[in-house]
């Protein structure tokens, strides 16, 4: 999987590299003959490697629709600002700089506190707005804004149904930061239908941003517990954490998590044999077999040093084709108004007959909730990558 000097790397070239897509050529001004897609995501700070990968993946994508003759005769470009995970001032000022270069179409945020911190923003600017990845059930309560990630309360209750009709654990340990929209999200779904899957949670252990490092606590219980499974619907960062916590405890359960596990391969100095066994439901694997997949990633590594690109990357990818399709279906040009552009894609996106099949799904739909309608992708780390979860995988888990 990534090499962690290679994601350091092209973390720091990013952050440098910002400023200038803000004005060097691909960003474009707002007389600019090209539809310009607004983006912000972390390049900086814990979260880079998700916004990295969606700033990656939005460049690809970009590249391809213009080669592939752009939108009705029409360019596209991006501008992209880095805005930390922030979900203060940070993602304000992120979102304000890329009104300023003139962005028409908002692919993101990546991350949801800073989603959150801005779909007002957006929804008073009348800009249509679709985030990769942040996947709070608020961040999609205004009109203007759609999702290319699932919620996390279907994130929760498709951890839930897959743990079940598995028979993955017969106790379950949950361990989930009470401070965080995302994390809480899913658990609250994932207890409503762990219950009403039969389930038995024999613990439920939570943590804030501000008792993030110590575990130790969360793991005696599960273990005291008897738990034979431990869900972390968390970031990868903490996640990290409580397997080398639990490695020092001797406790050895099986580990579930979601889309926020999608990282823990490349954290710096983290014993990544611990991640063994580790499932998590996500909506790409990049060994998945079909060709889209494999042209995807082989781009991908050809583009960004032999990086294999993430389920964030896959999501930004097929946010900005989606565009491209709809913005063909509605002839939007450069010269319309980001409100006009915003009305017209509002209406093509939940339109009955509107589908698209992508690298993250096939016959992706969107209502007017604003969520995306698809199936997730059930993945395992083993041999120090990320792989399509088999049945031999689930035998062999279940088998210990």
């Amino acid at each position: 999987m990534k090499n962690v000097k290679r994601i350091l790397a092209l973390t720091v070239s990013a952050a440098l590299a910002v400023s200038c897509f803000a004005g060097c050529g691909n960003g474009a001004k707002k007389n600019s003959d090209t539809i310009v897609i607004g983006c912000s995501g972390p390049l900086t700070g814990d979260a880079a490697q998700y916004g990295v990968a969606v700033k990656n993946a939005i460049e690809l994508a970009v590249k391809d629709v213009n080669d592939a003759g752009g939108i009705n005769g029409t360019k596209l470009s991006y501008v992209f600002e880095d805005d930390e995970a922030d979900s203060g001032d940070k993602a304000v000022n992120a979102y304000n700089a890329l009104k300023d270069n003139g962005m028409q179409v908002m692919v993101g945020t990546v991350t949801t506190g800073s989603c959150l911190a801005v779909i007002e923003k957006t929804k008073q600017d009348n800009i249509f707005q679709l985030t990769p990845s942040a996947s709070a059930q608020d961040v999609i309560k205004n009109d203007n804004c759609f999702q290319v990630c699932f919620t996390d309360p279907n994130q929760g209750k498709g951890s839930a149904d897959y743990i079940a009709e598995n028979k993955l654990a017969t106790k379950i340990a949950v361990i989930y930061d009470s401070s965080d929209a995302y994390s809480s999200g899913i658990f609250n779904t994932f207890k409503s239908e762990a219950e009403a899957k039969g389930l038995d949670i024999v613990t439920e252990q939570s943590f804030t941003k501000d008792s993030k490092t110590d575990f130790s606590a969360q793991i005696s219980a599960a273990k005291d517990a008897g738990a034979d499974l431990v869900f972390l619907p968390i970031y990868y960062q903490q996640a990290s954490l409580i397997l080398t916590q639990c490695k020092s405890a001797n406790y050895n359960p099986t580990f579930f998590g979601c889309d926020g596990l999608d990282g823990i391969l490349s954290i710096k100095n983290f014993d990544t044999s611990l991640c063994e066994g580790v499932m998590l439901l996500t909506p790409f694997a990049a060994d998945a077999q079909d060709q889209a997949t494999q042209d995807f990633v082989k781009k991908y590594k050809d583009a960004y040093n032999g990086e294999t690109p993430n389920q964030f990357a896959a999501d930004a990818y097929d946010g900005v084709m989606v565009l491209a399709e709809l913005m063909k279906k509605e002839g939007i040009t450069a010269d319309m108004s980001a409100s006009d552009i915003c009305d017209k894609l509002k209406k093509a996106i939940t339109d009955k007959d509107f589908s698209y099949d992508g690298l993250t799904g096939t016959g992706m739909k969107w209502g007017e909730d604003g969520a995306v309608s698809k199936d997730p992708k059930a993945v395992i780390i083993k041999n120090g990558a990320y792989s399509a979860l088999t049945a031999d995988d689930i035998a062999a888990s279940t088998a210990q």
